[in-house]
């Protein structure tokens, strides 16, 4: 959720013609991570939960990438688009922590 707000924060300076373009291409992904986490989270098994995970997961690569883009189209200072990125990688070692614990629990 953190990393999802901190997007939404620095995607605000954008310029108008962004809106419909990396604005919301970058928005869209980075709620996209917790939605996944919550949905697979309400699923009634630990296969679904993992599923729903590993979504997640593809959408942090993808908000990563808009965050990469947005800093080499100059939307982005480059401290700005590390101070995220940084967040962003300490989510995915945390989705990867608990991909693990699943499939422990699990027996996989």
């Amino acid at each position: 959720m953190d990393l999802a707000a901190t997007v939404w924060k620095l995607s605000a300076g954008f310029p108008a013609e962004e809106r419909f373009g990396m604005t919301s291409q970058l928005r869209r992904a980075a709620s996209s991570v917790p939605a996944n986490i919550a949905e697979g989270a309400g699923r009634s098994g630990t296969g679904e939960f993992l599923q729903f995970l590993g979504i997640a997961s593809g959408s942090l690569a993808e908000t990563e990438t808009f965050l990469l883009l947005a800093e080499r189209l100059q939307l982005l200072p480059p401290e700005r688009s590390k101070a995220a990125l940084d967040q962003a990688e300490a989510v995915g070692r945390m989705l990867t922590a608990l991909k693990r614990s699943l499939r422990k629990r699990r027996g996989a």
